[in-house]
């Protein structure tokens, strides 16, 4: 085993144990291709599937395997109007299963979002029945500080320059605090536990996933 994966795989088994004392189901997974697998098998044939937006579940090609099953899907992407986009928006929050990805995560299991719209935080928070959150271990960090550092300053401008969007962290590349109308950073929210227990399922993926 290489030295890199190695070390995924000890920082995950002690990254599950945390993440079980705040109420989180925890799973590795050692690439992208089991992770599918795990997803896929948490998820009910018959039941209601959405997801926020997310370059992790981009990667694993989630989206296609789950419009190919037996389940109700809200897809904003599928919206022919900016009035069905809304209402799919709104659909997502009732949905049996949301998926998405995390900013970044604590050593002691704390799941850190930075969000512009704020659907994504807002589905982790309350509403969705189950929650399913993907990361890549490159997203493990020392603490909230260290979390916060990385969405502000890695996270954030990466994605701002991957939207083409002229926020001053896409040309500096480091975290401005704007607060104009391109800004993505609108909600901060720190997941310490899910309520109720279980709600909120974390696989953990041993690659180098999302930003």
């Amino acid at each position: 085993m290489k030295p890199r994966k190695k070390h995924y795989r000890v920082n995950a088994k002690q990254l599950i144990d945390k993440l079980e004392q705040r109420g989180m189901k925890g799973y590795y997974c050692a690439n992208k291709e089991e992770a599918l697998k795990q997803v896929m098998s948490l998820l009910s044939a018959g039941t209601s599937v959405s997801w926020g937006g997310s370059m992790t579940l981009e990667a694993l090609d989630i989206k296609e395997k789950v419009h190919q099953g037996n389940y109700t899907v809200y897809d904003r992407a599928k919206a022919s109007s900016e009035e069905e986009k809304e209402k799919i928006y709104h659909q997502a929050l009732n949905s049996d299963y949301f998926l998405t990805s995390t900013n970044a995560i604590t050593k002691d299991g704390k799941l850190v979002n930075i969000d512009g719209r704020g659907n994504r935080v807002a589905a982790l928070i309350y509403g969705p029945k189950n929650v399913i959150v993907v990361a890549g271990m490159n997203k493990l960090t020392i603490d909230e500080e260290d979390a916060r550092k990385r969405v502000r300053n890695e996270a954030a401008p990466i994605n701002t320059q991957r939207l083409e969007m002229e926020t001053p962290c896409a040309i500096t590349g480091s975290c401005a605090n704007c607060t104009g109308d391109s800004s993505i950073c609108s909600q901060t929210v720190i997941t310490r536990l899910s309520k109720p227990a279980g709600r909120i399922k974390v696989v953990l993926v041993g690659e180098q996933l999302g930003y």
